[in-house]
């Protein structure tokens, strides 16, 4: 059975509790792949000391659904798992939690890589980097366009 789980929380996550809960009860899928985001303390050579995330509650639990049931639709999934973290986060905190799993390593691989590539490019979620140079939105990078059309 596919089981697909997304949460937006300010709250910290636990990396480890995340994934005990993506094996959990979960005897078919022999493997898992996860992706953790932390917050950079350096941004295009700019000091951050700290990210503001923001998002539209509802919409952006949507999207994130529609990421995660994109990956299952392209490969044979047991589980998929996002978190993303909004608010004010300090440098070295985690973001975000992308978790697969499947019956093989290589659909677990790709599902995790493909979710963030669309995560980063899809989601609606607006940051400002904050540092002692001022405050910046960040704009969408032309590496993580890239990233998304090997797909």
């Amino acid at each position: 059975m596919v089981s697909v789980s997304v949460a937006v929380q300010s709250e910290p996550f636990d990396v480890g509790a995340e994934y005990t809960q993506l094996r959990a009860r979960n005897c078919a899928d022999g493997a898992a792949a996860i992706f953790v985001g932390s917050v950079r303390d350096l941004s295009d050579a700019t000091r951050v000391t700290r990210l503001q995330l923001e998002h539209y509650p509802g919409m952006t639990e949507q999207v994130l659904r529609q990421i995660a049931e994109q990956a299952r639709a392209r490969w044979c999934l047991g589980r998929v798992r996002i978190v993303h973290r909004v608010g004010s986060l300090g440098a070295g905190e985690d973001i975000v939690f992308v978790g697969t799993s499947a019956p093989h390593r290589q659909a677990a691989l790709d599902a995790c890589a493909f979710v963030i590539d669309l995560l980063k490019t899809r989601a609606p979620f607006w940051k400002k980097e904050i540092g002692p140079d001022g405050e910046f939105w960040v704009q969408a990078r032309q590496s993580d366009r890239e990233a998304l059309e090997k797909w």
